[in-house]
């Protein structure tokens, strides 16, 4: 792939309803950004407000904890069952009305009296935050070939700052005027988003496949991974790599909360903008797919993956050494993971809200592992063990993608 990906505003003419051409600039991918982080931040907003939360609707230690695992469970099922979507039905319609109906679940997680009413509003919430990638399909058809990588990369920033930030953001608001304030709040932007998003972005450029019907549609996710070799290598990375990330993110809190630091949950929150400079990788990757780099972009960061595990090991005896880890392992997660999502939609760009909700199924198989895996050898055997498991799942990784570069698979 090659193409000048320093031009100034990446545009694209595409058909929108009443026959004008629409111009992809850089304010547009911008609003795909955050509407990108907006959405997904929703999945993350409870992790630090679980134990608020079990006190105000009085449930147990047990059944708060379902509620990361409820609000998971929705986004998997979103993600197979109305991310594919996107190449059946009209994609400015489908992002509405997702939006408009995450408002409601929202609303209706805000003011939940009773565990089974959250538990069900978190799971309706998680289902609808797949609007994500809806965006991401959508921003990716829009994007001119020789400049599809870095419009992806642009918009994935916003993903990466929106998940690493949610919890700063929902313990700062939860401090400030309770835990119901976050999902409210969110609700209210939420449906100022899908008001903008009507405005501004065009009808879907492209006709439907003729006949497809919806059966048919998730068949052909299944039938798209049995065909198209990238999509299963490439799918099989982000499980590891966000394994990896998971590993990481959902036990740090862990030691950091016990001595010598006994970190306060703010302040632990706050580690979220150090893992944000993840967000220049995905620019940076998205530039380097454009020029054809993709393969050595992969190979890199998987190498800088394995290695942010050593800075990691010393995190009881010194925070720099944290904040290098973070930022390294941040770096090249997105870096891999823009160069997938860049990689499999010009692999099929007619399918390409299929390949990429397909894609994001094994991201969050990977992340739920991990973070079980990772809390389990916490419990049983300590932080150095964490680092153990994250390097392994780097080093495979890292050994998967180089078993893979013969002379009949540079592409991969």
């Amino acid at each position: 792939m090659t193409g000048n990906c320093e031009t100034a505003t990446p545009r694209v003419a595409a058909r929108s309803g009443g026959g004008s051409a629409f111009v992809l600039t850089r304010g547009v991918v911008m609003l795909f950004a955050v509407a990108c982080g907006t959405a997904v931040a929703n999945v993350y907003f409870a992790q630090p407000l679980l134990a608020t939360v079990g006190h105000d609707l009085a449930m147990s230690p047990a059944l708060v904890g379902s509620v990361v695992t409820f609000t998971h469970i929705g986004y998997g099922l979103g993600l197979f069952f109305l991310v594919p979507l996107g190449d059946m039905v009209d994609r400015r319609r489908l992002i509405v009305a997702q939006l408009l109906l995450l408002m409601v679940a929202l609303a209706a997680v805000a003011v939940a009296h009773d565990a089974a009413f959250l538990l069900v509003g978190m799971a309706v919430m998680g289902l609808l935050a797949v609007v994500t990638q809806t965006l991401v399909a959508f921003a990716a058809s829009l994007a001119p070939p020789t400049e599809r990588g870095r419009v992806v990369g642009l918009v994935t920033s916003g993903v990466v700052i929106g998940i690493l930030l949610a919890r700063t953001a929902s313990g700062l608001m939860a401090d400030l005027a309770g835990w119901r304030s976050v999902y409210l709040t969110s609700a209210a932007l939420t449906a100022l988003l899908a008001l903008v998003l009507h405005r501004v972005l065009p009808r879907h450029g492209e006709a439907p496949p003729a006949g497809l019907r919806y059966g048919q549609l998730l068949r052909s996710t299944v039938t798209l991974f049995a065909r198209e070799r990238l999509l299963r290598l490439r799918a099989l990375l982000g499980l590891l790599i966000f394994a990896a990330f998971s590993t990481l993110w959902s036990s740090i809190a862990l030691p950091l909360s016990e001595a010598p630091y006994s970190l306060s949950h703010t302040a632990i929150g706050a580690l979220g903008l150090v893992g944000a400079a993840g967000a220049l990788a995905a620019t940076v990757a998205g530039r380097l797919n454009d020029r054809g780099l993709s393969r050595w972009t992969t190979g890199i960061a998987l190498a800088l993956l394995a290695a942010s595990w050593l800075p990691l090991a010393f995190t009881r005896s010194s925070l720099w050494a944290l904040v290098v880890g973070v930022i390294l392992l941040d770096l090249a997660v997105q870096a891999v993971h823009v160069t997938n999502q860049t990689l499999i939609h010009a692999r099929r760009p007619d399918a390409g809200s299929r390949l990429i909700g397909g894609y994001m199924v094994f991201y969050s198989i990977g992340s739920a592992t991990g973070a079980l895996a990772a809390t389990s050898l916490y419990a049983a055997f300590g932080w150095g063990a964490v680092c153990v498991l994250g390097a392994a799942i780097s080093c495979l990784a890292l050994a998967l993608w180089a078993l893979t570069q013969s002379r009949h698979a540079r592409d991969l």
